[in-house]
């Protein structure tokens, strides 16, 4: 599906050189993929990628499918630079958080828009993703944001454009909120004497393990949070502390202002 088509990554930063690292990884001819950057000169993404370097303009034109991974700042900028270039057979992969798909298609009129929010685990391949497929995409389109992103970790599709702002509260910015997490669960192993390293493996494992059970077994974490408490045991005091100090509430209470902030970036 991908193999006879052009790429083109307009932004090689975190997510964009993920991407194109995952793409290289699963077999994408380099001569297939062209990157652009305003920020890292041309020698040094040719020298690490070993893929041909253009201009934003020279880059829309020879591609099929174009991956916008620059910050949303950006992307008035990068569309009016692409925008003599872009015809309805151009699909555009959007990964800039906020930017409505009207938005994109008010400025560059022609084209299919598809509007992506991974997260930084895109860098170890473990991404949680969500896609919109914006009007005039096909089932290929849908397909081939899928096959793309898919290289980097698990996707969903959203049906309801509203709700990609969610995406990005949750999982876009959620991996920070488990830094959080791991962190403070490591200076807890501190203060009561393990060893800074350990205590940092110990929390990080014990996070990505919680997790691993959560998705391979299906059950709800409220169903698995009961095997681990047992009666007077010693999770459930630990439990009974947070809940004693709102961390619920302050998780949940941070995916909505990040949700809001992300529909401020889009308005």
């Amino acid at each position: 599906m991908l193999k006879d088509k052009i790429i083109g990554i307009i932004g090689v930063g975190k997510m964009g050189s993920a991407l194109l690292t995952g793409l290289l990884n699963v077999g994408i001819d380099k001569k297939n993929i062209l990157v652009s950057d305003a920020y890292i000169p041309k020698e040094t993404v040719e020298e690490r990628f070993g893929v041909k370097f253009l201009e934003n303009p020279q880059l829309a034109k020879e591609s099929d499918i174009i991956i916008l991974a620059v910050q949303p700042i950006d992307i008035p900028e990068c569309l009016q630079e692409i925008y003599p270039f872009i015809d309805n057979s151009k699909l555009i992969i959007s990964i800039a958080a906020g930017i409505k798909v009207e938005v994109m298609r008010s400025i560059l009129k022609k084209g299919r828009f598809i509007r992506v929010m991974p997260n930084i685990a895109a860098i170890v391949k473990q991404a949680a993703s969500a896609i919109y497929c914006g009007p005039r995409t096909t089932k290929e389109d849908e397909e081939i944001a899928m096959a793309i992103l898919g290289v980097v970790g698990e996707v969903v599709v959203i049906h309801n454009e509203r709700f990609m702002d969610a995406v990005t509260g949750l999982s876009g910015s959620g991996p920070a909120y488990i830094f959080e997490v791991i962190e403070a669960l490591a200076d807890g192993g501190v203060k009561v004497g393990l060893r800074r390293e350990d205590a940092l493996k110990l929390a990080a494992q014990t996070v990505k393990g919680a997790a691993e059970l959560v998705l391979k077994t299906g059950k709800h974490p409220a169903e698995l949070k009961d095997m681990v408490a047992s009666p007077g045991g010693t999770t459930i005091y630990g439990l009974a502390e947070l809940e004693k100090r709102g961390t619920r509430g302050g998780f949940i209470e941070a995916v909505v202002a990040a949700t809001k902030r992300s529909e401020e970036l889009g308005s």
